[in-house]
């Protein structure tokens, strides 16, 4: 799998300039079977990041752009009556594909940002009392923009739990930036992009990053960062079970891409800030940590 993470990275790099650890980060969140936050400013670069990664992973991709007159038949589909048949008939939205980016969640209503949950939750959607299931994998990648700019609507924390981890993307460095002001577009260069992986590959990753080792002590360090987010004087309150599975999903993905077959602390401690920001909130300020500060306060935890 080294060889071929490396090739996608590589590929994705074509594109996405400058920006290897976010990319790896996005890995590790499709694999480990969840889905991905990105809050950032408009024009950074989230649309792109979720192109190319669908293509170099041969899966189908869809983007839908939120907005504040949405509806959530707009995403899930509705049914229409067909005279002819005689019978309602239900036509599908963009939400049956493996990777969607919902660009611009908080623009919408909450109503319409809630028709999301039972999809990322159990991979299918009811309408009309008729369930009908999504083709796996389903990876959602939502981008969010920062709740100071307007028009905006904040995520609930029962949405936001949802979303197995959140990134932020950034501005390029120099150099980055100089090489995407002399490229100019990268549209094409996405299009021409061969997969890497196909859909079978992708689900059989999946199943080797849940084979991946964790020891008895690994459990222990785990429960022991668990237990100092709930007690910490830090935060208003601390991770729930469903965190720590998140914890541990992400944490056997990032040893896996890494081409171990078991999990070490500095695993958890490289993925802690980005599987814990938008479910930690400080005691003094009310606010979120940066990913930075939630680096450091996890140093307080002893390493076994």
């Amino acid at each position: 799998m080294d060889k071929a993470f490396q090739k996608i990275t590589d590929t994705i790099s074509q594109v996405v300039f400058g920006k290897t650890e976010e990319v790896k980060l996005a890995l590790t969140c499709l694999f480990a079977g969840g889905h991905l936050l990105i809050e950032d400013r408009p024009g950074i670069g989230k649309t792109t990041l979720g192109k190319v990664l669908s293509q170099c992973l041969g899966l189908a991709f869809t983007r839908i752009q939120y907005t504040s007159d949405m509806l959530p038949g707009d995403l899930i589909g509705v049914s229409i009556y067909h005279q002819e048949s005689g019978s309602f008939l239900f036509h599908k939205g963009p939400i049956f594909t493996q990777v969607l980016l919902a660009d611009e969640i908080n623009r919408a209503t909450p109503k319409t940002q809630s028709a999301l949950l039972e999809a990322m939750e159990e991979w299918q959607v009811t309408v009309e009392g008729k369930t009908h299931t999504l083709e796996k994998p389903f990876f959602v990648i939502a981008t969010q923009n920062p709740l100071e700019q307007s028009g905006t609507y904040p995520l609930p924390e029962s949405q936001l739990d949802r979303f197995l981890m959140r990134i932020s993307i950034g501005y390029p460095d120099r150099k980055a930036e100089r090489r995407l002001l002399e490229t100019g577009n990268r549209k094409t260069v996405i299009e021409e992009i061969e997969p890497v992986l196909d859909t079978q590959q992708v689900m059989d990753i999946r199943e080797q990053i849940a084979a991946v080792h964790v020891s008895e002590t690994f459990y222990d360090y785990m429960q022991d960062v668990l237990e100092f987010t709930r007690s910490s004087i830090h935060f208003t309150h601390g991770l729930s079970p469903r965190a720590g599975l998140a914890l541990l999903h992400t944490t056997r993905s990032w040893a896996f891409l890494a081409g171990r077959d078991h999990v070490i602390p500095e695993d958890l401690q490289a993925i802690f800030p980005f599987v814990a920001s938008h479910r930690l909130q400080s005691r003094e300020t009310m606010g979120e940590y940066s990913f930075q500060q939630l680096k450091e306060l996890l140093m307080e935890v002893p390493v076994p």
